[in-house]
């Protein structure tokens, strides 16, 4: 079972200080790291940011605490960066745009390496439940599935394609992205694929990305996107876990729990419970757990924002 990831910060392959940031003298909170050569470089700048990120490769030490992954722009720069030297240090790469026509270009080329994939989800077919399924198919396929780290949920694409802009009163999920949202859970989850949350891009609006990361836990989201060091902290704290969820995980997870038990006033059933049990177990094991029990916030309905 993949465990949270928390928030997965992009960072420009072409920044300034990549090195710095790799190595965690910059940004020692970061838990994930993303170096982009996609949406946040330009066609003009792309041989910068490649040089610069060869470079990084190269010298950036091992083993470092945040997990590192570059995000290719095209099978051909995924090419390009695997002949980088110190390539092997990074945990494996963001595939853009991935579909199940394009996904063996990328695959083919670390079938024989060790590093990890996550597709990104953010184009047209993910809007069609048999393109999905048969992208979850080729996802299943011997010596695929163990490398499928994650599967990444890109927001802003998938809106651009609608011919609309997040707005800035509402959670992604009050947008048509929500339903969608929620059927790439039932997609993906039940088969043991696990996704991660689109980028919230508004810097000035903590309250409103509080409420959307727990919306985004609550449809079995195992991470969020960030895009500013900023956001690393907001959306952390939503994975530690609740004092209340952990003892009942536990109480669940006991070898002589009874089938069914009460505890926090709620019904604990092991049949159904345990898997969630095991994920909030895990989860405290990674982000800790809040010292005391705070109050549900209460969300706004659709419509009432």
């Amino acid at each position: 079972m993949v465990k949270s990831m928390g928030a997965s910060l992009y960072v420009p392959a072409t920044h300034k200080h990549l090195m710095a940031v790799a190595d965690g003298e910059r940004l020692p909170q970061a838990r994930s790291l993303i170096f982009c050569t996609e949406d946040s470089v330009a066609d003009r700048d792309l041989s910068w940011a490649l040089f610069n990120l060869s470079v990084v490769l190269n010298n950036m030490r091992t083993p470092a605490r945040a997990e590192r992954f570059v995000r290719v722009r095209s099978p051909e720069v995924m090419a390009r960066v695997l002949a980088m030297p110190g390539s092997d240090k990074l945990t494996g790469f963001v595939i853009p745009k991935a579909t199940s026509a394009n996904f063996d270009a990328y695959f083919r080329q670390v079938r024989d390496t060790d590093h990890m994939l996550m597709p990104t989800l953010e184009t047209a077919e993910v809007f069609d439940d048999a393109e999905m399924r048969q992208f979850r198919q080729v996802l299943e396929a011997p010596g695929v599935r163990n490398r499928i780290l994650a599967l990444r949920i890109g927001g802003n694409d998938l809106l651009a394609l609608l011919g609309l802009r997040r707005p800035r009163g509402m959670t992604i999920y009050r947008t048509p992205l929500g339903p969608v949202i929620a059927r790439l859970a039932t997609t993906f989850r039940p088969y043991g694929f696990v996704l991660t949350a689109p980028v919230f891009e508004h810097l000035d609006l903590p309250e409103l990305l509080d409420q959307e990361v727990m919306e985004d836990l609550a449809h079995g989201m195992i991470g969020k996107t960030a895009i500013h060091p900023s956001q690393i902290g907001p959306i952390e704290q939503h994975y530690r876990v609740k004092p209340n969820d952990l003892s009942a995980a536990r109480a669940i997870l006991d070898i002589d729990a009874p089938a069914v038990f009460k505890m926090h006033d709620s019904m604990c059933e092991v049949a159904t419970h345990r898997a969630w049990a095991q994920r909030v177990v895990d989860q405290s094991d990674v982000f800790g757990a809040h010292p005391h029990e705070a109050p549900p916030l209460s969300l706004p309905a659709a419509g009432q924002m």
